[in-house]
């Protein structure tokens, strides 16, 4: 059952001081499910005092003990997924089975940061000098603010937050407010799994409101979000106003790249199970589809034949493998960049219009022959719609894959070694996976460059961020 949802400050679940809440709405029927408990600035207040002294606790606990944790809280995730995960399909709307499978990986990526706990290596400099030692130090950088997104409230939350643990920080977490429920019951589980007091917070609220308090706050000293890019610019310059070290995880356009000589077939059924995953409501989601003139007709037909399998309905419901999105103003923008892409000439090949008059189900849209000039080959759709066109040629490709300022992921599926080479060096991108859809594992490297953010949240680099390199140098007296 979906209960409503507090707050986590100091080592306690609790209501906002003044009682104040906000509706959260299940996007299969529009209606409220729940309320959410709203932090005042009494309340952040709170959080930033708890921040301090639990940071100035953690950075003393051993890094093995550390790891412990955080393998103790990856072992409850798992035994309780059954439970969270519908949760987490009630209040954003995806299909049971990939709750259950974010669910499940925010264990693995748990195990992942246990491991790198142990492994913030320094490093002794050979001196000059005889009787000089000279240690590059590695330390936690200092409490937290992290933000993360609706779309994925465990994977995206338990990334940051198990950095920081990892790291030795401190954490306020502002989880996402239309999907609260699922990033409370990750928190429960550090808690459950021995977490001092202080350590990890959890708010909700106002976003703009909490950020623009928190990020100046001087207790805080390190900035992480996933969002959008219009509002990462404005948190990444109010950062730098105050010299927080950031790691911004923005929006993408991704261009996907279908070469003449590819298994045709092969790459419409992946790019069918991966372009409709969470109703396109991914970061990584392929977006722009540029293909060969060769095999354009060959791969439209393939593709609108694989989307056929895809079941939209209650994610809860038996077989769906497709929710609703995951509010209103997601069906409004697919409409509009249909409405926009068809006056533009595009072809609708399936889908379209929006599913039903209850929730916020949208059909799966292909469009092809759309025209570079179209809303939906400039502005991410972060929707289950799809938009083909055609290339010519490798530097054609390129090109076009490159135009946009966003570079967050992109994808080419080709036979040639020398294409695929080609490929790997020349998109301009964070994240490149050729042949299969290869990203987001824990040890990987994720993030993006130029409009889609700076930093990573994966693989050995991810928790370089969360600290600081201390030089000492020193003479044996």
């Amino acid at each position: 059952m979906y209960k409503d949802v507090s707050l986590f400050i100091d080592g306690q679940w609790t209501a906002s001081s003044n009682g104040q809440t906000l509706p959260i709405h299940g996007p299969a029927t529009g209606t409220v499910i729940g309320q959410l408990a709203h932090a005042t600035r009494e309340d952040l207040d709170r959080a930033l005092d708890s921040a301090d002294r639990g940071f100035k606790a953690w950075r003393k606990v051993g890094a093995y003990e550390r790891s412990q944790l955080l393998r103790r809280a990856a072992a409850l995730i798992r035994e309780r997924a059954e439970t969270i995960a519908p949760l987490m399909t009630q209040e954003q709307g995806k299909p049971l089975a990939e709750a259950l499978m974010e669910t499940r990986a925010a264990a693995d990526i748990m195990e992942w940061f246990a491991e790198e706990a142990r492994r913030t290596y320094g490093r002794i400099i050979p001196a000059r000098g005889e009787g000089i030692t000279q240690m590059a130090i590695k330390e936690p950088v200092g409490p937290v603010a992290a933000f993360t997104p609706w779309n994925f409230p465990i994977n995206q939350a338990v990334r940051k937050v198990s950095a920081a643990i990892a790291a030795g920080c401190s954490v306020i977490l502002k989880g996402p407010e239309e999907t609260p429920a699922s990033c409370a019951e990750l928190v429960r589980c550090y808690v459950d799994a021995g977490l001092p007091a202080g350590v990890l917070n959890l708010v909700y609220g106002i976003p703009a409101e909490i950020s623009s308090y928190l990020i100046p706050h001087p207790v805080i000293r390190k900035i992480t979000f996933t969002g959008s890019t219009p509002v990462g610019k404005q948190l990444a310059s109010l950062a730098g106003l105050h010299m927080k070290r950031i790691t911004m995880e923005l929006g993408g356009h991704a261009p996907v790249l279908v070469f003449d000589d590819a298994d045709v077939a092969a790459a419409a059924k992946m790019l069918a199970g991966s372009k409709f995953r969470n109703a396109g409501q991914v970061c990584v989601s392929p977006t722009r589809f540029l293909v060969q003139d060769a095999v354009y007709d060959q791969f439209v037909s393939a593709f609108s034949e694989a989307i056929q399998g895809v079941k939209v309905g209650d994610g809860l419901a038996a077989g769906t493998t497709m929710g609703p999105l995951a509010n209103p103003r997601r069906v409004d923008a697919m409409a509009s960049l249909v409405a926009n892409a068809r006056s533009a000439g595009a072809r609708v090949v399936t889908g379209g219009d929006r599913i039903g008059d209850k929730g916020n189900f949208f059909a799966p849209t292909i469009l092809a022959d759309v025209p570079l000039t179209a809303d939906v080959m400039n502005n991410e759709p972060f929707g289950p719609l799809a938009a083909i066109a055609r290339f010519a040629t490798l530097d054609d490709a390129l090109a076009e894959a490159n135009r946009l300022p966003f570079g967050l992921a992109a994808y080419a599926f080709t036979r040639s070694l020398k294409t695929a080479t080609a490929v790997g060096q020349g998109i301009e991108s964070g994240m490149v996976s050729i042949n299969h859809f290869g990203l987001a594992l824990p040890e990987l490297p994720f993030g993006g460059i130029k409009d889609s953010g700076y930093g990573s949240e994966g693989g050995s680099e991810a928790i370089e961020s969360y600290l600081n390199t201390k030089l000492v140098t020193q003479v044996g007296v």
